[in-house]
């Protein structure tokens, strides 16, 4: 499995990726699809990294901020974001969350970013054993709603 920089050729593939995750999976609302779908929107505000399995096909996805208000959690031009992590559930457990994860982390650091913060559902606890695995602490002063009903807990790794 490698990590690196999406191509605009495999967005359809995100899309489709991203929206079976959070839709198919119950951890957003159907209308979210749109923007789960908008992987040309997401490409100019973030930097976009794809997992690949050996035959070279996506199988994980993550969105990089490391300027603008894309990244929703963000304080200062010294944080980075991630937003819509996802991996294919056929290789969910492989470790592929964490090689997207450390690749955002390395992107950051290379850019100089001093912290990498990220917003997820509360209901998404393998992903929050993830991040805490990997040294991300919660941040709940910095919690937030982006509609009632959906809250977000915050964690952030500094770097």
């Amino acid at each position: 499995m490698t990590v690196g920089p999406a191509r605009s050729a495999d967005w359809p593939r995100i899309a489709q990726l991203t929206s079976d995750v959070y839709l198919g999976g119950g951890l957003a609302a159907p209308e979210y699809g749109e923007e789960l779908r908008d992987v040309a929107g997401r490409a100019d505000r973030a930097e976009l990294l794809v997992a690949r399995d050996d035959a070279g096909r996506v199988v994980g996805s993550v969105a990089l901020v490391l300027a603008g208000d894309f990244g929703e959690v963000t304080e200062s031009d010294a944080e980075a974001a991630f937003r819509m992590l996802v991996v294919d559930p056929a290789v969910q457990g492989r470790g592929l969350g964490a090689l997207l994860v450390a690749a955002c982390v390395e992107r950051a650091r290379s850019a100089g970013k001093r912290r990498v913060v990220l917003s997820t559902d509360r209901r998404m606890r393998t992903a929050q054993r993830l991040y805490a695995r990997m040294g991300f602490a919660r941040l709940p002063e910095r919690d937030w709603s982006p509609r009632p009903g959906i809250d977000l807990l915050v964690y952030a790794l500094d770097l």
